[in-house]
């Protein structure tokens, strides 16, 4: 499809959209139901468009959508390595109390879970300047950019917060197959 060929009437919710993905946030469909059928009527025409504006619009068959950059400034890439570590504890520590990470957006995170879980990673919170009280800063964060929702001071996860759980499961598997052929070698060189 080309440039021609869009047809801006039938893209009723291209400011909200246009602004919502300029500010960093991720589209859920689950926490904005309106907008993600407004983009899902009109997926091609939203992606040619915004790709002809020099933006790279990804969505997510799960039910997710953002503007895709290479670059960051030092502020975006500080919160999205504060949220990136808020989101492997509590996938490792959910994971040791055998929940299913694929559920993720069932849990309810409140100040309990984050006092276990930073308990159970408190030097490496620590080390990284979290406590519990910026745990929730970090969380607060992860809702305005569209990794959750907050109801009472309990938050959930929504559906683009797979994007680090994919991330994690990716490299543990890639730490597990380098331990094997670590451990295969040594084996080799056994005599």
């Amino acid at each position: 499809m080309s440039a021609l060929t869009i047809q801006l009437a039938k893209l009723d919710k291209l400011r909200e959209l246009f602004q919502f993905f300029n500010s960093g946030k991720h589209l859920n469909r689950l926490s904005e139901p309106e907008l993600w059928a407004a983009l899902e009527q009109q997926q091609e025409q939203y992606q040619t468009l915004f790709e002809q504006l020099g933006y790279r619009l990804r969505i997510d068959g799960r039910g997710f959508a953002w503007f895709h950059t290479e670059d960051s400034n030092s502020n975006v890439s500080k919160t999205t390595r504060n949220l990136a570590l808020v989101l492997m504890v509590l996938f490792d520590y959910q994971a040791d109390n055998q929940q299913s990470l694929a559920r993720f957006s069932d849990w309810l995170i409140d100040s309990l879970l984050l006092q276990a879980i930073f308990d159970k990673h408190k030097e490496l919170l620590l080390a990284e300047g979290l406590d519990v009280d910026a745990m929730m800063q970090v969380y607060d964060s992860a809702v305005r950019y569209g990794f959750a929702q907050s109801q009472d001071g309990v938050w959930r996860l929504l559906p683009a917060a797979v994007r680090y759980l994919d991330h994690f499961e990716e490299l543990a598997q890639h730490h597990t197959t380098e331990q094997d052929t670590i451990d295969t070698e040594q084996e080799e060189d056994l005599p």
